[in-house]
């Protein structure tokens, strides 16, 4: 179940778009920024999408290793957020932006995407209850 598969990583268009039009909810918890989106018509509980801005990083291979460190992260973590969203019921999609021009070391990493799921677990059980 510590597995990050196919249907855990978001590539549907229309929710990515709704996602960055408006009427999500979003934080930043440095050198993170975190956007999360109800979307029912998903197939697992939560899906994520990773970005890592080229302009802050113009080698593909440094760009990468950060999308890869995140992902790794959130492969972890996500036993702190899954078991909430299947108990309610709801399914969310969840962006990863990365903001800093310099790379983060894999712990810093891990920390703020496990501080950003508990902050997302801890909102959706104070709206739903």
């Amino acid at each position: 179940m510590n597995t990050l598969c196919k249907s855990q990583r978001l590539n549907k268009q229309k929710i990515i778009e709704q996602m960055f039009a408006g009427g999500s909810r979003s934080f930043a918890i440095f050198p993170l920024r975190v956007i999360y989106l109800p979307a029912p018509d998903l197939e697992a509980p939560a899906a994520v999408l990773l970005s890592v801005s080229k302009r802050r990083f113009k080698q593909a291979v440094r760009r990468n290793r950060v999308k890869r460190q995140l992902r790794e992260a959130y492969r972890k973590q996500q036993q702190l957020l899954l078991p909430t969203l299947e108990a309610k019921g709801i399914r969310l999609a969840i962006a990863f932006i990365y903001l800093s021009d310099r790379p983060a070391d894999t712990a810093q990493l891990e920390a703020c995407v496990q501080t950003a799921l508990a902050r997302i677990a801890e909102q959706i059980n104070r709206e739903t209850s």
